[in-house]
Parts: C-alpha cells; sequence; structure tokens
C-alpha cells in the first residue's frame, strides 16, 4: 500500500506508462456498469424479486433498502472534496432526508434513512462533471465514483443471492456439516457460547455483523484522507479490495451452494431440515450425505464467508498507512476488534461453519495479493502467491465436496491439513507484503526481476 511520490523520476515515468492502460480498463468497467445493470432488472422481471434499478429508484423517491449503506456511500465520496463543500453536501443530505423522514412519518410508513445521501452523491457527480476544473473535478469524480460503486455493489449482490435461489435449488449442507466437524464443530461451540454470555454480547456482535460497511468507510477514509491536499490518490486502498471481493466471491455460491448451520440444521429451516439440532445437539454423521432441496427464500451464501473475507481485508488495511508506516493504535485495534468480533457472530448465529470461514479467509489473501502494491509488478513472487490461494481454495472446496465422510472420520489430520494450508497461504502473504519491506518501501520492477 504505497502512494507515489510525484518527485520520483522512475515512479512518474511508470505512472505515465501506465495510466493509458488504467484508464481503458476505467473506461470498460464503466461502460460495463449500466449493462451488468440493465441486464440484471430484466433477469429478476419473472423471478419475484426486486432488481437493482428498481431498489436504486427507492432510494431516490421510496424507502431505501438500507440506511447506512447510502450514508457510506456519500462519506466515501466526500473525501474528494474540500472541507466547505463537504459542509454543505452534508447539510443538504441530511435536510433531504429529514424532509422524507418527515414525509414517511406522516403516511404512517417505515422509519427509514437514505433518499438524501443518494441524491446529493448524484449531485456531487454532475455537479463535477459540468462545473468543476482541474484537480477538484477529477477528485470529486473519482471520489464520486468509489461511493456509487459501493452502493451499486450492494444492489447486484443483493441481485446474486436472489440467483443463488433460483439456480440452486438444492445445497450441500449435508456435506459441509460433515467436513466441518475436522475443525470442531466451532458453529455448535460459539452458539452455545453466546447463549451464555447473553443478550448484551449477542447486540454488540449482530451490530458489528450488520455493519461491515461501517468499519470498512472509516479505515478508508482514513486511507484517502490526504487526497484533497496532496492531490495524489493511493495506488491501493480498502474500498478496491472491497469491491473486487464482492465481484469474485459471490461466484462460489452457484458453484458451492450452502445455507449455513441455523437454516439446514436449526429452527430457521422452514421444515426443510435435517433436524432441529443447532446448536444443542450436534448432528449424527451420515456416511451417505447428498444435496438437499432447500426452500425458495434462503440465499446459498455460505461458501466462502464474504463476512469473513471483508472483515479480513480490513484488518489487513489496518496494519500500516497507504505510504508503508505503521498505523495509528486506535486504527489496529479496530481491525482486529472488527475481525474477531465478526469471526464470533458468523459462527456464532448459526450463519457459518467453520470450514466457510477458512475459505473466505483464502480468497482475501489471494485477492489482496493480486491488488497489493501495483508499483512491484506482476513478478514471479506475485504470480505465485495468486495460484497458491487458487489451488487452495480449489483443493478445500473439492475436499469439502467429496472427502466430507474421510474429514468427519478422520478430524484430526483432515483438520491439521485444512489448518496447514491456510496457515501456509498466510505465512507466505506476510513475507511477501510485510515481512520483506516492512516500511513498505518497494523495491522497482528491475529490482524484483533480479530478486526472482
Amino acid at each position: 500500500m504505497l502512494v507515489e511520490d510525484p518527485g520520483s523520476r522512475v515512479g512518474g515515468a511508470a505512472q505515465r506508462v501506465r495510466a493509458p492502460g488504467r484508464r481503458i480498463w476505467g473506461a470498460a468497467g464503466i461502460a460495463a456498469v449500466p449493462v451488468l445493470l440493465i441486464a440484471l432488472q430484466l433477469g429478476s422481471i419473472g423471478n419475484d424479486f426486486e432488481g437493482p434499478l428498481g431498489s436504486l429508484w427507492h432510494d431516490y423517491v421510496g424507502t431505501p433498502k438500507s440506511m447506512s449503506v447510502p450514508w457510506a456511500g456519500l462519506v466515501l465520496a466526500l473525501v474528494g472534496l474540500p472541507m466547505r463543500r463537504r459542509l454543505i453536501a452534508l447539510g443538504i443530505a441530511v435536510g433531504i432526508d429529514a424532509v422524507w423522514l418527515g414525509i414517511r412519518l406522516l403516511a404512517d410508513q417505515p422509519f427509514a434513512l437514505g433518499n438524501g445521501p443518494t441524491i446529493v452523491l448524484t449531485g456531487i457527480a454532475v455537479v463535477a462533471a459540468l462545473r468543476w476544473h482541474g484537480a477538484e473535478r477529477r477528485n470529486a469524480l473519482h471520489a464520486a465514483a468509489l461511493g456509487a460503486l459501493l452502493v451499486l455493489a450492494t444492489k447486484v449482490g443483493d441481485v446474486w443471492l436472489h440467483i443463488t435461489i433460483v439456480t440452486r435449488p438444492k445445497v450441500y449442507d449435508a456435506y459441509v456439516v460433515l467436513a466441518d466437524h475436522a475443525l470442531g464443530d466451532p458453529s455448535w461451540v460459539m452458539g452455545r457460547v453466546l447463549d451464555a454470555l447473553g443478550p448484551a454480547v449477542y447486540a454488540v456482535l449482530h451490530w458489528v455483523y450488520i455493519e461491515l460497511p461501517v468499519a470498512a468507510i472509516v479505515v478508508a477514509v482514513w486511507q484517502l484522507r490526504r487526497v484533497v491536499r496532496s492531490g495524489v490518490w493511493p495506488n491501493h486502498y480498502l474500498v478496491r479490495t472491497f469491491l473486487v471481493l464482492g465481484l469474485l466471491g459471490p461466484v462460489v455460491y452457484v458453484i458451492f451452494p450452502v445455507v449455513g448451520p441455523m437454516f439446514a440444521f436449526g429452527p430457521d429451516g422452514h421444515g426443510l431440515q435435517l433436524g432441529n439440532f443447532w446448536p444443542g445437539l450436534l448432528p449424527p454423521i451420515d456416511h451417505t450425505p447428498a444435496p438437499m432441496s432447500f426452500d425458495t427464500v434462503t440465499p446459498r451464501n455460505c461458501m466462502p464467508s464474504m463476512h469473513t473475507a471483508w472483515a479480513l481485508s480490513v484488518f489487513l488495511h489496518t496494519r500500516r498507512d497507504t505510504d508503508g508506516t505503521l498505523a495509528p493504535f486506535w486504527l489496529r485495534a479496530l481491525g482486529t476488534f472488527w475481525l474477531l468480533a465478526t469471526l464470533a457472530a458468523t459462527l456464532g448465529f448459526g450463519y457459518h461453519y467453520g470450514v466457510d470461514l477458512v475459505a473466505g479467509a483464502v480468497l482475501c489473501l489471494t485477492i489482496e495479493s493480486a491488488l497489493r502494491a501495483p508499483d512491484r509488478g506482476w513478478g514471479w513472487f506475485r504470480i505465485r502467491l495468486i495460484a497458491l490461494g487458487t489451488v487452495i481454495l480449489a483443493v478445500l472446496l473439492l475436499g469439502y465436496r467429496y472427502l466430507a465422510v474421510q474429514m468427519a472420520e478422520y478430524p484430526v489430520l483432515a483438520g491439521t491439513i485444512v489448518l496447514a494450508l491456510l496457515a501456509g497461504l498466510a505465512a507466505a502473504f506476510h513475507a511477501t507484503w510485510f515481512a520483506r519491506h516492512p516500511h513498505g518501501v518497494a523495491p522497482s520492477r528491475e529490482t524484483e526481476h533480479a530478486t526472482h
């Protein structure tokens, strides 16, 4: 995570060489967004779920689906504005939200917020494109695009959850629960622990779980705090990892559909669960597992655990500043707390099996290896990490599906292998991105080539 030195001739030359390619990829990405949104909207017709454009329309003039995401998108957009304009935009958003809230209350409609930030975020992009110039225009459009992508990514994610239901009527929980024996059935353990700790701990973990974007925005704003003053954007920051994870991770949902312990083995299975076991009793080992039909309302979004992947990315980005210096203690504490609390929540609420979390961590380290320190180029050091992570993820998924019975029968051996695969990838990740360059000083492409 490095900020390019504008005064460096090597860095400046590299930036000039890469600029056309980045602009081409950026333009292609922008052009693909409306095509994707329209395609998903058309796909929602006749499948009894709301498409992304319909959901976005409600954010403007109806009842927003989320109260925190529109505000998170606006806060991210504000990093590209000077302080005076930030305060003006914030005041307008609060005013619009207050008006809409009053209208809803008078009409006896549900309490909801989010119209104001959505409208103001759009307004920032329009005004910057038409009225502003130079660096202030570039910074505003860049930040507004990030905020808009965050909002749109959640819309696409919501649709993708419905796609998992439509395309995968059967789920693999009967296999995953066997594989999870290798890790000591952590969801059952944490479920009983949370029951013993009481409602206060449950409330805190529930808030942490559902408000993951809040932690992400805090970290992203801190990483981008110098943008307006310096005019230089970091070449890697948390938002990039979040968006790529959200794009690639859910693809595995369709490949490996899983609903989670509290649904497949608990009281929320709508009568289709294999029994009311979670969290009090462990289900018996089934030596002939098979895909099980499930309902038409529960997303198949367990494998991998994206909450684990996103929380781990927050943790990684709170270790150091974008210039490589050690992050302040409060930020490192926030990243550590959010990761541990998210892991406890995903297991303790029965939303995930332990093996889901391992797959999510592997996915995060793999994606982060592809994005981190782009100035170091695409040498063997990066390719081998991505290849290693991809192979490990594939091995885990194949093992969960085809060796689940053996994993349950030999839990110590299987659990050791699963954790060793994750630990090996984590060690390689640390050696590549932290241990070898502890102060964030990235070698040039020529140095990397000579080293590797």
